[in-house]
């Protein structure tokens, strides 16, 4: 199950990508499939399959974001985060062997493309949730559970 949260950033972004799907791309393809329609026999068409199949793509992405971003609500920072780990905070962590990691929690929908994001749905996020400096988090993974420290907490910057 997916949480239903994300950042002010991640909304304009999703927002972003359905206004450019649907006022630029989605007429470009839409004219392509029309004029390789006009040239006669569709089933031997390469252009007319390949755009109508994008078209579809288009499409089904253009549903997807119009219903993901009726449900999603934007979460904001609130300077009473401050301290702790909450959604939308820029993590720090160590392991203890010395490994470093740095990453923001954000929602399900933001973090495709991104190194940097990880889901507030993931293991490591809902053991770092509510911790401060200094505190250690157990994690859950394939090969056991995993003793990570935090170094740093932010919320408006990534730490250096």
């Amino acid at each position: 199950m997916k949480t239903d949260l994300v950042t002010r950033e991640g909304h304009e972004a999703l927002q972003q990508e359905l206004n450019y799907l649907w006022k630029e791309k989605r007429p470009e393809i839409t004219e392509k499939v029309a004029w390789a329609a006009s040239l006669g026999d569709r089933s031997e068409n390469a252009d007319y399959q390949y755009n109508k199949r994008l078209l579809r793509e288009i499409d089904r992405r253009v549903r997807y974001l119009r219903k993901r971003l009726q449900v999603l609500r934007v979460v904001d920072y609130s300077p009473q985060q401050d301290g702790k780990v909450f959604f939308g905070a820029w993590v720090e962590v160590e392991n203890e062997q010395g490994e470093m990691k740095c990453f923001r929690i954000v929602g399900p929908d933001e973090i495709y493309g991104r190194k940097d994001y990880i889901s507030i749905d993931a293991p490591m996020s809902r053991a770092l949730l509510k911790k401060s400096v200094d505190d250690e988090a157990l994690v859950d993974t394939p090969t056991g559970k995993k003793r990570w420290y935090i170094n740093k907490i932010s919320y408006l910057t990534p730490p250096e």
